[in-house]
This record gives structure tokens, C-alpha cells and sequence, in this order.
């Protein structure tokens, strides 16, 4: 799989994504690990939990490098629309790895509509859709 930073624009501290495991038509599957290391849990219920803004960016960027990868969109500055049916099941403890599921709803040179459920070990910890719009 390609560097997830030839994929998207994002880099430290604001990459949140680790790696795409596999892209196809059908959907893109990403993981993300949130060490004690990682800046934006530091603060956050004492160090304990990823924050669920964390988690909704996470699941984002791995939907847009994995539409980039499949070269559905370009590396470019696309900003987050709107969110919709966001809906958190669980917390995520500082160490687990998440791993995202993300499908395409809507493609086109200027819009990206997607939906995605996030997992940690098998437990569904996050669903949500949202809509990134291409910045000029």
C-alpha cells in the first residue's frame, strides 16, 4: 500500500491516519493507533481516552486517502462539509488501534460524500457520514 502521506496533505501533528490496509471499489479499510505519544490524547480524560473529535477526523482522512489511492479524487485541499448521523457506541483507550471501514456514497471533481464505521478489536466505537468539498 502507498504512504499515507503521498495520499493526503495532512502531516504531523495533524495526520490521523497510520495506514490504508486495502482500497477497492467497494470500500477502503484504514488504521490509526493512538500511542501515549500522540499529542491530542495528552490532555484529554487525563490521558486515558482518544477524544471523539480525534476519532471523527481519523475516520475521514483514511476515507480520503483511500479515495485518493483508488485515484477517485487528487491529493488537493478538500475541507469537511458537513457531518450527519454521527453516532459514538464506545470509548477508545490510549494504545488500541482503530480500524476503519469507509464506503463511497458520492464522487465527483468537487464533492466526496462518504460513510464510515469505526472498530476497535471487533467493537464498533464510531459510524458516521460526512461530506468534504474541494477548497480553492
Amino acid at each position: 500500500m502507498a504512504d499515507v502521506e503521498t495520499l493526503v496533505p495532512h502531516r504531523y501533528p495533524f495526520l490521523f491516519i497510520d495506514e490504508i490496509l486495502s482500497a477497492n471499489a467497494q470500500e477502503i479499510v484504514g488504521a490509526k493507533t493512538y500511542d501515549d505519544t500522540f499529542l491530542f490524547v495528552q490532555g484529554s480524560h487525563d490521558g486515558r481516552m482518544v477524544p471523539g473529535t480525534i476519532l471523527v477526523e481519523s475516520i475521514v482522512q483514511c476515507g480520503g486517502a483511500g479515495a485518493t489511492q483508488l485515484g477517485l479524487v487528487k491529493v488537493q485541499r478538500w475541507g469537511l462539509a458537513s457531518l450527519q448521523k454521527v453516532r459514538f457506541y464506545g470509548e477508545v483507550p490510549v494504545g488500541a488501534t482503530v480500524n476503519m471501514v469507509v464506503k463511497n456514497v458520492k464522487v465527483s471533481g468537487k464533492l466526496l460524500k462518504q460513510t464510515g464505521t469505526a472498530f476497535v478489536d471487533g467493537r464498533q466505537v464510531l459510524k458516521a457520514t460526512w461530506l468534504c468539498m474541494l477548497l480553492k
